[in-house]
């Protein structure tokens, strides 16, 4: 099984609201996931980001692959 982090997309129409999952690359984006690791608001402003950076690395160290917005906002996450 290979696990990805990524966004799943919840909210409403032109009110997107994204959480952080850690799931198996085979599900589909809003199925089944294995551990909700944290939120993503985009429309806010500035956007909130809101991520357990803890389990957001252990996942990495065992070999979860980020998907490339998701390494992007861990980097931000990270600098605040």
């Amino acid at each position: 099984m290979a696990v990805s982090l990524r966004l799943q997309r919840h909210g409403t129409t032109h009110r997107p609201y994204y959480k952080l999952v850690a799931a198996d690359s085979r599900d589909v984006r809003d199925g089944r996931f294995l551990e909700i690791l944290g939120t993503y608001d985009s429309v806010s402003n500035p956007h909130k980001i809101n991520f357990d950076l803890e389990r957001v690395n252990y996942w990495i160290s065992n070999g979860a692959i980020a998907s490339d917005t998701v390494k992007s906002l861990i980097a931000q996450a990270k600098k605040s």
